[in-house]
């Protein structure tokens, strides 16, 4: 297990990879993934944010995988199957600036899945896999 240090924001916050680990349903703060198909990898072009893997927040009662799900439909407009991969701990134990004031737990986890077999979805006939809704690019 190898923990970096980053700058999140104004503050250091240590990011530790946990593979297989199962965290804490409550610990979880968003679900991410790697999506392929075909051997192209899927990037999303977010507002605000540019191109990045599909992924989000959990929402209160839904857990971590139908998260995921859900951020992949909701950015990509895919149906597939996903595994899961492990999680990062977010660690604000040594950040000055955290407080317990924080949305976020001192110690987090956001998780990670790969996504495969993709069905792509609400297609257009004719249109190709880099148009549409600031669609989502497969590389």
């Amino acid at each position: 297990m190898e923990s970096i240090y980053v700058d999140w924001g104004n503050s250091t916050v240590k990011l530790t990879w946990l593979r297989d680990f199962q965290a804490p349903r409550e610990l979880v703060t968003s679900a991410h993934g790697f999506c392929f198909h075909e051997g192209k990898v899927m990037l999303v072009d977010l507002d605000n944010r540019g191109w990045d893997f599909p992924g989000g927040h959990v929402m209160p009662g839904e857990t971590p995988e139908d998260a995921f799900k859900r951020e992949v439909m909701e950015e990509g407009y895919v149906e597939g199957d996903c595994f899961y991969l492990g999680a990062i701990e977010v660690n604000h134990r040594e950040n000055p600036n955290w407080d317990g004031l924080s949305p976020y737990p001192v110690a987090g986890y956001q998780v990670f899945y790969v996504w495969i077999y993709m069905l792509f979805i609400h297609l257009r006939q004719g249109m190709n896999l880099v148009e549409g809704r600031s669609l989502n690019h497969v590389m």
